[in-house]
């Protein structure tokens, strides 16, 4: 139509700009949360645990893995032609409530708080990929894996809460 502007793409340095920034930014969270986790292997190791949870050696490469996997799915949004602050402000709100998480369980040992951190984490990714399907389906395909993985940690979060009510 008439008057109507292609929008333009980012150039190709911008773009790794960018995509190294949204990794960053997705790495940046974790940091946040492991400052909380200096002690963790200690503290996880002298939990009841249900039999189905992981071992603790899995966390890392699990989460690692997730982080890349957001820090891409949020750089495909960031160079989405359209409005994509809603979707990228809903995505940075739930990296927040992500690093809260590990402060609130391994530094501050409030099970419930935790419970409810990671509960909200829940409602907030899947808010993410609604968000971020309107815009590109691939980059909510992204995040799947991480709502599958914080859905079982919430699962894991509860009985290990529940099955330490001295510690927790």
């Amino acid at each position: 139509m008439a008057g109507e502007q292609t929008p333009q793409r980012k150039p190709w340095r911008a773009q790794a700009l960018g995509l190294l920034g949204w990794i960053v930014t997705a790495y940046f969270a974790a940091a946040v949360g492991a400052g909380a986790s200096v002690d963790a292997s200690t503290f996880y190791g002298q939990l009841t645990k249900p039999g189905w949870a992981p071992p603790a050696y899995l966390f890392g490469p699990v989460w690692s893995v997730l982080y890349t996997m957001m820090g891409v799915a949020s750089w495909l949004i960031w160079k989405a032609p359209g409005r994509t602050h809603a979707a990228l402000g809903v995505y940075l709100m739930q990296l927040a409530i992500n690093a809260l998480w590990s402060w609130l369980f391994f530094a501050w040992h409030l099970g419930a708080a935790a419970f409810a951190d990671v509960a909200l984490m829940c409602i907030l990714i899947a808010a993410t990929i609604g968000a971020f399907w309107r815009l590109n389906h691939f980059a909510a395909l992204l995040l799947m894996p991480y709502l599958l993985w914080v859905s079982f940690a919430s699962a894991l979060t509860w009985a290990v809460w529940q099955g330490n009510p001295a510690l927790l």
